[in-house]
């Protein structure tokens, strides 16, 4: 079984800011494949179906953003899921607007949710990145990250969202590099 986290900060006040794009991910995935009801548990809302035939278990941690490994790593120990089988979906400063990259391991690159996985889980997980821009200048990050994204942003925000959702199968079956394969494709 495969473990997709998508991260972000619970409530209503939250919900479209740039920090919870992981959040909208697993909320899209969770629409386009007929997932059941979200489940509490572990601080997290939960929810197991199948994505290609697949068992996938989605999950949002519920504890905010900066304690998001709590949730991931009692979810992962419980369901015996292994590092290198959690996908962690979050956004990422250091890329452009809905860019997107996957990788395996590496650091948290400043991200508190990633560091408090790294505590909980280790490294070695994969991370989905969805690129939110920078503000520019350290000092507005979090103010930044904390809003919502501009209008102008929108449709391209839900473009991209709406690929990564049509194309997921592709990474659980074909893997990584035939799914980024084709998200290029359909940017292009």
């Amino acid at each position: 079984m495969h473990l997709i986290a998508g991260l972000g900060n619970p409530g209503p006040s939250y919900a479209g800011h740039r920090h919870n794009i992981g959040f909208i991910l697993c909320d899209a995935l969770h629409a386009a494949y007929g997932f059941p009801a979200w489940t509490s548990k572990f601080n997290a809302l939960l929810s197991k179906g199948l994505i290609a035939g697949k068992p996938v278990l989605l999950c949002k941690p519920q504890t905010f953003m900066n304690k998001s490994g709590q949730a991931v790593g009692e979810t992962a120990r419980f369901f015996q899921i292994a590092p290198d089988q959690v996908w962690v979906l979050h956004d990422e400063l250091d890329l452009p607007l809905a860019k997107i990259r996957v990788k395996l391991g590496g650091g948290h690159g400043g991200h508190n949710g990633l560091r408090d996985i790294d505590r909980h889980l280790g490294k070695d997980y994969w991370r989905l990145r969805f690129g939110i821009d920078h503000p520019g200048h350290k000092d507005q990050v979090s103010p930044y990250v904390l809003s919502d994204f501009a209008k102008s942003e929108q449709q391209e925000v839900a473009y991209r969202v709406d690929d990564i959702v049509r194309d997921l199968p592709i990474w659980l079956q074909d893997g990584h590099e035939a799914f980024m394969t084709k998200l290029a494709l359909r940017k292009e």
